[in-house]
C-alpha cells in the first residue's frame, strides 16, 4: 500500500467540489495524517469548471501535484472526458452517473458508479450530492475511516447553522449506506 495517496476531484463550479476536496482533507489531519489541498477553478467559477487535488500521507508529501492521481471523483461528464486518461494505471474512478452519460473508456481501472443528484434529489436536499458521494467513496475506499470523518463534522464545518451540519451529515450517511449495500 502506497504511503501516499492522492485524489482528483472534478466537476462543475457550484457542485461542491472544492468543498469536498476541503472535507477530506479536514478529515485527513483529523485521522493523524499529511495533507494538501490544491484547488484549481475556471474564471467564471459556478458552472465553470473546478477540481482539486488532496494528498494524504503518513509522512512528509513529496510534492502536492501529480498528472496521474491514483483516484479520480468525477461529477460530470466533460470532467470525466477531461481526467479519465490521467488516472493512474490501475487506478479507481468514483463517477455521477445523474450527470455522467457515457461508459468508461478504459478497462484498468476499478469503476463506482452512483447516480448522487438523483438520490439527493429523492432526499430532498438537492445540494447534498457531494456529500453523498463522499461518503459513498470514503467508506469504500477507506482513505480516511468514516468513523473518523463523522467525528470531525462539526470541525469541518465549523460556523454553519447546526441544520445545514444536520443536512450534510445525513447525505453523508446515505452515501454510506448506498456504498455498503451497492458495491
Amino acid at each position: 500500500m502506497d504511503s501516499e495517496k492522492q485524489v482528483l476531484f472534478a466537476g462543475f463550479g457550484g457542485q461542491g467540489v472544492l468543498s469536498m476536496g476541503k472535507f477530506l482533507t479536514y478529515a485527513a489531519m483529523g485521522a493523524g495524517k499529511n495533507v494538501s489541498w490544491l484547488p484549481s477553478y475556471g474564471a467564471e467559477m459556478r458552472g465553470g469548471t473546478a477540481n482539486c487535488l488532496v494528498t494524504i500521507a503518513d509522512d512528509e508529501i513529496s510534492s502536492p501535484l501529480t498528472e496521474h492521481p491514483g483516484m479520480a471523483i468525477i461529477l460530470n461528464r466533460p470532467s470525466l472526458d477531461r481526467f479519465e486518461d490521467k488516472i493512474k494505471p490501475n487506478g479507481t474512478l468514483v463517477i455521477n452517473t445523474s450527470l455522467v452519460d457515457r461508459p468508461i473508456v478504459r478497462d484498468d481501472l476499478t469503476v463506482f458508479e452512483i447516480p448522487v443528484n438523483q438520490i439527493a434529489d429523492d432526499m430532498g436536499n438537492s445540494h447534498a450530492a457531494n456529500m453523498i458521494l463522499l461518503g459513498a467513496c470514503l467508506q469504500k475506499t477507506n482513505i480516511v475511516p468514516t468513523e473518523k470523518a463523522l467525528q470531525h463534522f462539526e470541525v469541518i464545518f465549523k460556523g454553519k447553522k447546526q441544520s445545514i451540519i444536520k443536512r450534510n451529515k445525513e447525505a453523508f450517511l446515505v452515501g454510506v449506506e448506498y456504498a455498503k449495500e451497492n458495491w
